[in-house]
């Protein structure tokens, strides 16, 4: 309440102006005129009808009254506020029904006596009953006061937050002091207060966590290493990540407010789909960089929709490196078909070889045979001289395809590469078209390298079988030429230490079709070829290659289409002192028997038969088996009935290394040898374990198998010393 509350009071009739009958002027007129009856008649009634004025006036006054009194009671008793009066000492003096059920709603709770007790300061700054005492001295003084958020003691209702308003009560002078209170509930406006500044409090933490996730969506998009892109209703480019500007070659302000088949020229086609769900796997499709580059993707959408108008988000993924790999893995799956075809192969080589290494041994020790038998005609003497080197051949052919299957590490040892060169040209003319020349040009004693034989073979047959294919069904001509630099050449600065100094350069160079620069690119990888299927494994280059790093050396080719090819290898000079030159081959007659006893085994009965002949003829005594289980039976009959055993390897059934491990059992001293065609490291392995002293390489001719003989028996008596031959 804003102003002190009057409420209206009767008006007694003592208060009420008395207006006196008669007076000066009228004694005045009486002494003047003597006074007069009738004129005083006339006063009386003029003063009865002033006084029925005045009472009249006073009846309504008192009417007045008591109706403000009832409408002031009605009032304070109806007024949906808890009102009080109270005295200046806090009596309660009056209160209304509103004040009653807020402060004592139970009939049990204790009467309302006093105001002062019922009020607490939330505070707590001071006593409960200092700031209302202020409040009420304020409202004396001033009228009114407003005491906000105070605690007031409600009986059964508990304690409850409210404010007070006081206000005087204007009274006479000499009446005390009085004050109306109104006693507000403030509990549903601070639960309501509350739960909008928990609502705050909530909308704030909201809107906090949306901008904690905005700024982590777009770190996110930011950091990805996939391509974002979104486009609105217009499909124009609004969001552009730096994957997207790394991949298109675009910097982000320029990508902005581009249309999306900028990017992806397929992109429309894939978004005029009406029946594209929420998400959706759109597959690969070719994305084109700021460059003009194409660029293979991997893209799928996703759709948001919007008020304002639908977000298309693209997530594209690069897939050259993919592509790349996925070849990568084809190219090694097909690698690794070709390595266990050519491992099928090899183990196909060792068991070809076994029975073709009989045949030319057979060939070549019956040449011998025929030699000696008929040694006058000079006829059959050159006959048997051709089929002798005929076969030699075949033998080192067969060589040549195992020493290829065999995969074993490189014996690099001090040689003239001259000499391996001139060894594989003799098997290079064999298998040379009759439209093909073969030219050498080999210098006397060129400085030696540190290489392996074999494989300088290999190197030499592959690129001559190339050079042979290359010139096909024309007339060419291929040329193999050595020479020693002192100086490297221009093209090996940038090759490697090694090849810094002096080098040997061996170039192969042939008059065929040539290469293009597409195929000189990729002519050294593997399974790389040009020719039709099934005439070309793509390996021989490759082959060439890394035999030429292994020997730490190099290779160039320069090719002109049309002209022909020339490749250019080079291998490091090494100083070191020349191998001591082969000590001469033992002649045959040197070698006599003195009729030690020898058993042979092998499955072959023509090789059998002839061993049996030869070494008869040398002076030994032979006993021969085709069957390894009947040699191991004949030695447990007789242990001691000879003096050493050669078996064959490969035999059906039994091998060889099971023959020596039982014969080990028989007789622990006697000496034993392991032909056989197809030498691998395992074999060797086995056989010396099993108590070999030699091995015999086949196809080998009269003289080797001799001198092997010969030397396992001479040392028979010592101890075992195996040998390999």
């Amino acid at each position: 309440m804003k102003k002190p509350l009057h409420p209206a009071r009767p008006v007694a009739a003592s208060q009420l102006p008395l207006k006196r009958l008669g007076g000066q002027k009228r004694r005045a007129d009486t002494g003047s005129n003597n006074f007069s009856t009738a004129q005083l008649v006339k006063d009386l009634r003029h003063s009865q009808a002033e006084l029925e004025i005045q009472n009249k006036a006073l009846r309504f006054s008192q009417a007045a009254a008591e109706g403000a009194s009832e409408r002031f009671v009605t009032l304070f008793s109806n007024v949906p506020l808890a009102l009080m009066v109270v005295d200046e000492h806090g009596q309660i003096l009056e209160l209304n029904a509103r004040a009653l059920a807020l402060m004592r709603p139970l009939e049990d709770d204790p009467p309302l006596n006093f105001l002062f007790p019922l009020v607490r300061d939330m505070s707590a700054s001071q006593p409960p009953t200092h700031r209302v005492m202020q409040g009420f001295e304020t409202a004396s003084a001033q009228g009114t006061c407003e005491l906000s958020e105070l605690e007031f003691l409600g009986g059964s209702n508990g304690v409850f937050v409210g404010d007070l308003h006081i206000a005087r009560i204007d009274s006479a002078p000499d009446s005390p002091l009085s004050y109306i209170c109104a006693i507000i509930d403030q509990g549903p406006l601070l639960a309501q207060r509350q739960a909008l500044q928990t609502s705050s409090q909530a909308l704030q933490e909201r809107n906090n966590e949306l901008l904690q996730s905005k700024t982590r969506l777009s770190a996110i998009i930011d950091s990805s290493l996939d391509v974002i892109i979104c486009i609105d209703a217009r499909q124009q480019v609004i969001v552009f990540n730096p994957a997207a500007a790394s991949l298109f070659k675009c910097p982000t302000d320029q990508a902005l407010g581009l249309a999306l088949t900028h990017f992806l020229p397929d992109a429309e086609r894939a978004l005029s789909y009406s029946d594209i769900a929420r998400h959706a796997q759109v597959g690969e499709m070719i994305g084109v960089t700021s460059a003009g580059e194409s660029v293979p993707l991997d893209v799928s959408l996703s759709f948001e929709k919007h008020p304002s108008g639908d977000i298309i988000t693209l997530f594209a993924r690069d897939l050259t490196v993919s592509k790349k790999m996925e070849a990568h893995r084809a190219a090694l799956e097909t690698q690794l078909r070709e390595s266990q075809k050519m491992q099928a192969i090899g183990t196909m080589a060792g068991g070809i070889a076994h029975d073709f290494n009989n045949i030319i041994s057979a060939i070549l020790g019956n040449v011998e045979l025929a030699r000696q038998d008929d040694s006058a005609s000079p006829a059959v003497t050159t006959s048997l001289s051709e089929i002798d080197k005929a076969g030699r051949r075949a033998r080192d052919l067969v060589r040549q395809i195992l020493t290829f299957s065999r995969n074993e590490p490189p014996r690099r040892v001090a040689l003239q590469l001259a000499d391996v060169v001139h060894e594989t040209m003799r098997l290079i003319r064999v298998t040379l078209p009759p439209k093909v020349s073969l030219t050498l040009d080999l210098p006397a004693l060129p400085p030696l390298v540190l290489a392996d034989a074999t494989q300088v073979e290999q190197v030499l047959l592959n690129l001559c079988t190339n050079a042979i294919h290359a010139i096909g069904q024309n007339t060419g001509s291929i040329r193999v030429a050595l020479s020693y630099r002192q100086q490297p050449a221009p093209a090996l600065l940038a090759l490697g230490e090694e090849l810094s100094g002096a080098h040997i350069l061996l170039k192969v160079s042939d008059t065929g079709c040539g290469m293009n620069d597409a195929t000189l690119e990729r002519v050294f990888e593997p399974f790389f070829t040009t020719k039709p299927v099934g005439q070309g494994t793509g390996l021989g280059l490759s082959v060439v290659h890394g035999i030429m790093r292994a020997h730490s050396g190099a290779i160039l080719v320069h090719s002109t289409p049309g002209e022909g090819t020339e490749f250019s290898l080079f291998f490091p000079v090494v100083d070191l002192p020349a191998p001591p030159p082969c000590p001469p081959a033992a002649i045959a007659s040197a070698v006599r028997g003195q009729g030690q006893r020898v058993m042979y085994v092998d499955d072959d009965e023509a090789l059998v038969f002839l061993v049996k002949r030869l070494l008869t003829r040398k002076g030994y005594a032979v006993v021969t088996f085709s069957d390894p289980r009947l040699a191991a039976q004949s030695l447990r009959d007789d242990p001691l009935q000879c003096d050493l055993l050669v078996t064959d390897f490969n035999m059906p059934g039994y091998s060889g290394v099971d023959l020596l491990r039982e014969v080990r059992t028989i007789r622990p001293d006697l000496p034993v040898a392991l032909a056989s065609g197809y030498v691998t490291p395992e074999i060797e392995r086995d056989a010396l374990a099993a108590g070999a002293r030699a091995l015999i390489h086949k196809p080998n001719d009269v003289d080797e198998l001799c001198n092997t003989v010969q030397q396992l028996l001479s040392v028979a008596s010592s101890a075992p010393c195996p040998a390999k031959t």
